[in-house]
């Protein structure tokens, strides 16, 4: 029996939720450096930033904001990745149990390409799943990590409050189709990746720590999936950021209009604004939820909490 059938449904919510909100507060300042430099050139006040190295605007928010403002947001975080997280895990090992089941790979020995197709496609709905879910969480945080000196948003619930008010309640949801058109490649890779590189690991190399073999192929899997939709990642952070604080409009396009405005005003390298954070961020970030998702699923399993 495998361990997935030893981990009930309360444990897996529990280890997947754990696992990405301990991931993403241990990567939080890396996390607003990113936000910060994929908002560049929106508004004149962050215009400033276009010409700033990662350890100078990181300089200026110690100096101007203080040290706790790299965690900026990470309450909402927190929020947001508990639920995001332990959906995404669990719909990902229930969309592949679905998929192998449609596919008739249940009593089938291991085949290469058939678990890989399994992991990409379940990993991509499962993606889409919880970030549909969870979408206004992961706004209201974009907003608060987005702000520099001035406070426009002062917590949580008044920035939904504010939101919905100036801006209605599908406000709550500008950016939401770019968030699922990179969330689920974005998933479906980290998971395809992710399974793969363990499985041949673990079949070259058995006697290795699952844990060690979890981080460092979560690390790979995060830096694949990174370069791969990075700039729809930088397209819905800036659509999240439309109206906000009581700003016109930059992109009234929609999303392709966005991605063409973008390269018209910033060229192609302006779709990767913030990517060397970003890598810093998910060579230990998504490392660490992995790491700690198969830490937790092998402690549930053998201390059940029954339900």
């Amino acid at each position: 029996m495998n361990m997935e059938a030893r981990v009930g449904t309360v444990q897996q919510l529990l280890a997947g939720g754990i696992a990405g909100a301990f991931g993403k507060t241990c990567t939080a300042p890396l996390s607003r450096l990113t936000i910060l430099f994929q908002v560049q050139g929106m508004h004149p006040d962050v215009s400033s930033m276009s010409k700033a190295s990662i350890w100078r605007e990181a300089s200026r928010i110690i100096n101007e904001e203080g040290f706790r403002a790299f965690w900026k947001g990470n309450l909402v975080t927190i929020a947001h990745r508990l639920p995001y997280s332990a959906v995404s895990f669990y719909a990902h090992e229930h969309y592949k149990n679905l998929l192998q089941s449609i596919l008739g790979l249940e009593n089938e020995g291991k085949n290469a390409s058939s678990d890989l197709c399994v992991h990409f496609v379940g990993g991509g709905l499962a993606g889409m799943t919880a970030a549909s879910a969870t979408y206004p969480l992961d706004l209201v945080r974009t907003r608060l990590a987005a702000q520099r000196n001035s406070i426009y948003y002062r917590g949580i619930w008044h920035a939904f409050h504010t939101i919905c008010r100036e801006e209605g309640f599908l406000g709550l949801y500008k950016g939401l189709r770019a968030t699922l058109l990179g969330v689920g490649p974005s998933l479906a890779i980290s998971f395809s990746v992710y399974e793969s590189l363990r499985s041949y690991w673990q079949l070259q190399r058995p006697s290795d720590s699952k844990i060690m073999v979890s981080l460092a192929c979560g690390s790979l899997s995060g830096i694949a999936s990174s370069t791969a939709t990075f700039p729809v990642d930088l397209v819905r952070r800036r659509m999240q950021l439309e109206g906000a604080a009581g700003r016109a409009c930059v992109y009234k396009t929609g999303l392709f209009g966005t991605f063409r405005h973008i390269i018209q005003s910033e060229g192609l390298r302006g779709l990767y604004r913030g990517i060397l954070p970003e890598y810093y961020k998910v060579v230990p970030g998504v490392g660490i939820i992995f790491m700690t998702h198969e830490t937790l699923k092998m402690l549930l399993s053998s201390n059940p909490i029954s339900y």
